[in-house]
């Protein structure tokens, strides 16, 4: 049996400090509830890690439930530990009360500290928790990457995402969220397919697809994806609520809450290809009547108007009309017609010009004599 912290209580401990009176002569320890660790004394505060926001909460073994890490302490005196982060300290979570002493807050209390050496040191922290039962925690991780754990991780829901909040909500043009699953072999059976649910229900389409959704065991080594398309059907002043529950057998179902804003309505995917759809049928029915209206055409022409060769198309004439204006508009000769017969000048060749003024000024007459021999 495994006990459960609830994230709203978890919330509130946020900061919460923690105060361990130590014998005369040493420093008091203070630790700030996922904030720091550090020793307080007359020579001043001396910084023992900060809360590690990679690590969370990691199962612990025994009688120790959870376990957190504060990295990146003071480095004086201790410039020689790994990476030179400094001074560190691990907090052993404890789900109940100390085994060896009375804690008088009603938030728990700091049981036992342990000096590993002057750079680190190991905490025991006991804390009420709500109830036991069995949970999945070991490799069980919801994130937005195949190795990361925003959402859920080790089975706990991470602070943002177990309730609705404006600041962790996607905005209305951010249609697919895509989360990536992970389990340990031993676990990855029992996990079930997720069960979706939102608040109001109508105003926002709600999908899941992916291998995630289907059931499909997740493993560390091939997490399952488990997209959910969002589709905002009405404009909503307030966000609204996608509660998702992945039901695992013999454990406590997993809870997490998506938030979506809808500041407008948006058009789903099947609309355009209606649209498409539409267009298409449209398309085929005008070819098929300017088919028949074109071979209808022709046929009358050529039966009734006795008009053969390419006089017979529908419409041909009024092409060459349009062509013949079209030209004559841009200051050509347009296209030659057939003369008058009745015309005096209709022998007359286009191609004969006039002679110039230049050229009769400067010609002088020939004399001509008549009856000279």
């Amino acid at each position: 049996m495994l006990w459960i912290i609830p994230v709203t209580f978890m919330i509130f401990w946020v900061g919460h400090v923690f105060e361990y009176e130590a014998k005369q002569g040493e420093a008091d320890l203070v630790v700030r509830f996922c904030k720091d660790v550090e020793t307080r004394s007359q020579m001043g505060y001396v910084d023992f890690g900060r809360y590690n926001k990679l690590d969370y909460f990691v199962a612990g073994s025994g009688s120790i439930n959870f376990v957190q890490e504060y990295y990146n302490g003071d480095l004086a005196n201790c410039e020689k530990t790994y990476d030179k982060m400094g001074r560190s300290s691990q907090v052993n979570i404890i789900c109940g009360k100390c085994p060896n002493k009375q804690c008088k807050g009603e938030l728990g209390c700091i049981c036992s500290v342990t000096y590993e050496s002057s750079c680190r040191m190991s905490v025991e922290l006991a804390i009420p928790c709500v109830k036991p039962g069995s949970r999945v925690f070991e490799g069980f991780t919801v994130g937005f990457h195949p190795r990361s754990w925003e959402v859920v991780y080790n089975g706990l829901t991470q602070i943002g995402f177990e309730k609705s909040y404006p600041e962790f909500s996607f905005k209305t043009e951010q249609t697919r969220i895509v989360l990536y699953m992970t389990a340990i072999a031993s676990l990855s059976r029992l996990v079930q397919k997720p069960i979706l649910k939102s608040f109001p229900e109508d105003g926002l389409e709600v999908k899941l697809s992916g291998s995630g959704a289907s059931g499909i065991a997740p493993t560390t080594l091939s997490p399952t994806m488990l997209i959910v398309d969002l589709t905002c059907e009405r404009a909503r002043n307030n966000p609204y609520e996608v509660n998702i529950t992945i039901p695992v057998d013999g454990y406590e179902p997993i809870q997490f809450t998506l938030t979506k804003l809808c500041e407008y309505r948006q058009g789903k995917d099947g609309d355009a290809e209606r649209g498409w759809a539409a267009f298409g049928v449209f398309s085929c029915v005008f070819i098929v009547l300017s088919t028949l209206l074109c071979c209808g055409g022709f046929i009358y022409k050529t039966r009734v108007e006795r008009v053969h060769g390419l006089d017979a198309l529908p419409g041909l004439s009024v092409l060459s009309a349009c062509l013949d204006t079209a030209s004559t508009f841009a200051g050509g000769h347009g296209y030659p017609r057939a003369e008058d017969p009745n015309n005096p000048f209709a022998n007359q060749t286009s191609w004969e010009r006039p002679p110039g003024p230049a050229q009769t000024s400067t010609r002088r007459p020939v004399e001509r004599k008549y009856g000279a021999i």
